[in-house]
């Protein structure tokens, strides 16, 4: 969902070592050793993806759609075009850089769309603290926090009717990013350390890969909500920079209660099908 990491962010201490089993990358499995990744593959032949996120959420809001466009004028077209299909949407930097960014957010809740402020705060606790007061009555569902123990706590004394997720490991990260980063820690502990953090200061969810949401769901349980981006349809992998992926029955059979999908939708041929080939996903996952 972003490219950055927190540099001040912390990480519990790390047990394994080069050599040892790490369920998200096989350059660290033992030879002969199947990692996590092929392992949930090779499961997924033999048995049905079921759904473990019992949260009573609307099936259609489980689908955020990500409006990462060049400018508001563009991401309301693009609205307009989805039509039906979708009523959650992301708006997050690109946007706000853009110009008309909260004339947009008050267009989408004009409409009745719920929307998510994805703009990572990372700042000052003060200056947080501010950024998340100036979101109140503004109809805001989602914001994201990207910061140390104060960042968090900070914004969840001012969230009011907001729910504020942190952000765990960014999407676009894996193992080797991490080493670059200096993060001598395997990615699952360093997304649990900081759902535990999250917890502690009083946010609502966290944002995660659906890689580490089992791990998430087993520790946490139902207490946050998992929101978890860099969904890829089978039919549609690109190359591209999000690295630590799942489809979209994998993300909700895995614990997450949203999906948030932006490029398989916006550079589809049509837009409006695969926004609603997702949704009829969604629907066989969550019947009724």
């Amino acid at each position: 969902m972003g490219e950055h990491m927190s540099p001040l962010a912390t990480c519990v201490p790390c047990l394994e070592t080069r050599g040892q089993t790490d369920v998200n990358n096989s350059r660290f499995a033992p030879t002969g050793q199947m990692n996590g990744v092929a392992a949930d593959r090779s499961l997924r032949r033999i048995m049905p993806l079921v759904a473990t996120s019992p949260k009573p959420i609307p099936r259609q809001e489980r689908l955020i759609v990500a409006l990462d466009l060049p400018s508001a004028e563009q991401a309301k077209s693009f609205v307009e075009a989805l039509g039906d299909e979708v009523s959650f949407y992301k708006i997050g930097l690109e946007l706000f850089m853009a110009g008309g960014y909260f004339d947009l957010l008050d267009w989408l809740t004009r409409r009745g769309d719920k929307v998510f402020v994805d703009l990572k705060f990372f700042d000052v606790p003060e200056t947080v603290s501010a950024a998340v007061r100036g979101l109140s009555n503004r109809g805001v569902t989602f914001a994201t926090v990207h910061g140390n123990q104060a960042m968090l706590e900070a914004a969840g004394r001012e969230k009011r009717e907001v729910k504020i997720l942190a952000v765990t490991v960014l999407t676009s990260l894996d193992r080797g990013d991490l080493d670059d980063l200096g993060f001598q820690c395997d990615v699952e502990k360093l997304v649990l350390s900081r759902a535990r953090r999250a917890l502690e200061a009083g946010c609502d969810g966290v944002i995660s890969s659906g890689l580490e949401a089992p791990a998430l769901k087993r520790e946490i349980g139902e207490r946050l909500i998992v929101v978890t981006p860099g969904i890829r349809p089978v039919e549609n992998r690109p190359s591209d920079d999000q690295k630590r992926t799942v489809d979209v029955a994998q993300a909700f059979a895995n614990g997450a209660d949203y999906i948030v999908v932006g490029r398989p939708i916006r550079q589809a041929a049509d837009p409006r099908a695969a926004a609603a080939a997702i949704q009829r996903t969604i629907a066989g996952i969550f019947p009724g």
